[in-house]
């Protein structure tokens, strides 16, 4: 009311400037109301801010948009804005996860491959424990052939001098003279065939004749060497195989006379024709691989029948 008296006295004073004041008047009356409502100074606060202080300084209004809500924009932030430490939270989280999934999977992986490991292991054992239990077998079996084959070896050793008589022959000479006769040499080539299918077997041959000291021995001597002879030139017995002594005038032991009634011992029978007797010995243990004296190659290189 002031202002406007005050223009009133100026516009009766003035009257030329009526119009500059007028105009002046009504940009000035706007600018000032505009600066006293923005001025919180001068202004009184209202009733509604009196009574909540603390409300409109702590939570100042929310903005409001073109449909009276709150600005969509200004919302996503906000909510961005709650949901960043939740998402970081979240990868951290699936990092873990994932580490851990990488973890478990090199575990499994080092455990696999340390089982299979201990399986080969085991299996290469298991097969060794066989090649040996199969070794140790075969060892066994070759210590029991051994074994028996040393028995038979042993057996053989045994027997290799024990000889049992198969047949026998007393070929007769005739006044002492080295000389075979037809019925002598029918004798010894009978006694030549008794020799086959025999092997390890050796002849005797003891020779004797009547006269006494040398004379016995000389002429026993020629008798021997007369049947050999005859056997290895004509029925091709190896020499090694007959066994030839000279006994001259002595008589032989299964020739003894009959016992007294006294018990005492008799006197052997005296020799008093010339004769040879040969027995045929044989060793089945001793040269098993030895040939037939039949068939066998002459010392010429011919077969004889």
């Amino acid at each position: 009311m002031k202002i406007m008296k005050t223009t009133k006295e100026i516009c009766n004073s003035f009257p030329g400037q009526l119009a500059a004041l007028v105009l002046a008047s009504a940009v000035a009356i706007p600018a000032m109301g505009q600066a006293s409502a923005g001025t919180p100074q001068d202004t009184p606060p209202s009733t509604a801010q009196q009574s909540s202080p603390t409300t409109s300084t702590a939570n100042p209004p929310a903005k409001e948009g073109f449909w009276g809500r709150v600005n969509p924009m200004a919302r996503k932030k906000w909510v961005k804005k709650q949901t960043d430490p939740i998402n970081d939270r979240l990868g951290e989280l699936d990092g873990v996860t994932a580490k851990n999934a990488q973890d478990i999977k090199d575990v499994d992986a080092r455990a696999q491959a340390g089982i299979t490991k201990a399986q080969s292991t085991a299996d290469a054992a298991n097969q060794t424990a066989t090649a040996a239990g199969q070794q140790a077998q075969q060892a066994g079996t070759i210590a029991q052939t051994a074994s028996t084959h040393v028995e038979a070896i042993n057996t053989t050793v045994n027997g290799i001098d024990q000889y049992h008589q198969i047949s026998e022959a007393d070929i007769p000479f005739r006044g002492g003279v080295p000389t075979l006769s037809k019925a002598a040499k029918q004798q010894l080539d009978d006694f030549a065939t008794s020799l086959t299918g025999h092997q390890g077997y050796i002849v005797e041959v003891e020779a004797r004749s009547p006269g006494a000291g040398n004379v016995g021995i000389q002429s026993s001597e020629r008798l021997a060497e007369a049947v050999n002879r005859y056997l290895v030139t004509q029925h091709d017995i190896p020499v090694y195989r007959l066994h030839a002594v000279a006994l001259g005038n002595v008589p032989p032991t299964d020739t003894t006379q009959t016992a007294q009634a006294d018990s005492k011992p008799a006197k052997p029978a005296r020799v008093r024709t010339s004769s040879v007797h040969i027995r045929l010995m044989e060793n089945s243990l001793a040269a098993q691989g030895a040939a037939s004296p039949q068939g066998v190659a002459s010392s010429t290189g011919t077969e004889r029948p």
